[in-house]
């Protein structure tokens, strides 16, 4: 587990989310879901995946 907490890339929060990775990129573009930017990658922690799912299923 990374000191920061942030262990999820990508591809592991789309399938979560079920869409794409690029899908799961511009959300953490545009910081609507919290990440931060390692070198060329993306890293997610799951809560705030969690945090952001809930609140996407509310607003449906």
């Amino acid at each position: 587990m990374s000191k920061n907490g942030y262990v999820l890339r990508s591809r592991d929060v789309a399938h979560l989310l079920d869409c794409s990775p690029d899908e799961v990129i511009e959300l953490a573009k545009s910081e609507k879901l919290k990440a931060i930017k390692e070198g060329r990658f993306w890293k997610f922690r799951p809560a705030d995946v969690l945090v952001y799912k809930r609140s996407i299923e509310k607003g449906a």
